[in-house]
């Protein structure tokens, strides 16, 4: 199935985007799609750009350290909503959003991924009747217990540009009746981190920091509300001590906030196994160094089982479902939740390296994500759905 093809914009001179994040994955995503911006605008094309931050994440760590290193524009608001139920983030972001739209009025609303930021920029916007296009579309785990499934699904269901960053996610989409609203451009993610791979290998001291020039070691990170709850978290910390023990590997543990909250709290830092090292969460250039020097990772984040596949790194996948299916289809990713006999089946195959090659695992994340041009896709997109929209001569 063919991506979405570049092409000329008829009479579409101008634009005004306000584009919304909240959460660190978004402010990655948001990077390569604002260099596409960035790249129209040099080839006379009048775009303004509108960065809206939810403050969903608000932690130095998770948030400033990105706008810094990825050189992202400053953001016109934060709303600085920090934590809070998903009831009280998302209304406190709606109001805020939709004060922000009445403002500034733009053409068109882009958000990213599956947050309560992402949701409730786009019901701020539908509402006033402004089009949304929702980057990374498509996308189901079938578990709707999960608060980003239930967000993704609203956000598909409401925005009128559906951009798809798989076949699969396309062929959700239309199972949906969502086709004609929808195109498949790729995947931003890996024009991310194609365009941090090679800084990150030129410029990144973290493994010297860290102890590990020339060491062999696994990198882990945790933060899904299922796996950090108080009867939860302690099982999953005795998974990782059984991964420590029976590979001999020390265990970078890079911890995200909520994740060392509820550790302190219960005291389950003190009883890790001696392997595990505890970090502060990496800015993005560090843990993409990280990534591509681990013999394997261990998460239960989306966003990093990609960047896994996406750098040829092995990754084990600390939850029952993912969305991305063909990280497994290709043999690069184990899904294996907490069940002791599947994490060991996934631990034997990676030190077997049965059927795997590091560089056809890059290709073929190529591949599957759009070799890197995702971005260009997205806003090609964007723009012409504008100059459908409002016709010639704007």
């Amino acid at each position: 199935m063919p991506y979405l093809s570049r092409g000329r914009f008829g009479e579409l001179t101008e634009m005004k985007l306000l584009q919304v994040v909240g959460a660190r994955p978004q402010f990655v995503k948001l990077a390569p799609v604002s260099a596409a911006l960035a790249r129209r605008r040099a080839g006379g094309l009048v775009v303004e750009e509108i960065v809206l931050h939810t403050g969903q994440h608000y932690d130095p760590s998770m948030s400033k350290i990105f706008f810094d290193e990825l050189g992202l524009p400053r953001p016109a608001v934060n709303l600085e909503v920090g934590s809070g139920s998903h009831g009280q983030q998302t209304a406190q972001m709606l109001e805020g959003v939709e004060r922000c739209l009445v403002d500034w009025a733009p053409d068109a609303v882009i958000v990213y991924g599956d947050t309560n930021s992402t949701l409730a920029g786009t019901l701020a916007a539908v509402k006033l009747g402004v089009p949304v296009a929702h980057v990374e579309a498509g996308l189901r785990s079938f578990n709707r217990s999960m608060p980003e499934e239930l967000n993704r699904i609203a956000t598909d269901h409401l925005a009128d540009l559906l951009l798809a960053p798989t076949v699969a996610a396309l062929e959700n989409l239309a199972g949906e009746g969502l086709a004609a609203r929808s195109a498949l451009v790729g995947d931003v993610m890996l024009d991310a981190v194609l365009a941090a791979h090679a800084r990150a290998n030129r410029e990144s001291k973290v493994l010297s920091d860290l102890g590990l020039d020339g060491v062999r070691f696994a990198f882990v990170t945790i933060h899904r509300a299922e796996n950090t709850l108080p009867e939860r978290l302690p099982a999953v910390l005795e998974l990782l001590g059984t991964v420590a023990e029976s590979t001999g590997l020390p265990l970078v543990f890079a911890v995200h906030p909520r994740t060392r909250l509820q550790m302190e709290s219960a005291s389950l830092d003190v009883s890790l196994h001696p392997a595990i090292r505890l970090t502060q969460p990496l800015s993005y250039i560090d843990a993409i160094r990280v990534l591509g020097a681990a013999d394997f990772v261990l998460t239960d984040s989306g966003g990093l089982q990609k960047e896994a596949f996406c750098v040829g790194t092995p990754c084990i996948t600390l939850r029952a479902e993912t969305e991305w299916l063909e990280t497994v289809a290709a043999g690069a990713n184990h899904v294996v939740g907490l069940d002791q006999q599947r994490l060991a089946a996934a631990l034997d195959a990676i030190a077997s390296g049965v059927d795997y090659n590091r560089e056809r695992q890059v290709a073929s994340a190529a591949e599957y994500y759009g070799g890197g041009h995702a971005a260009d896709r997205v806003v090609d997109a964007v723009l012409h759905f504008l100059m459908m929209r409002s016709g010639p001569g704007r």
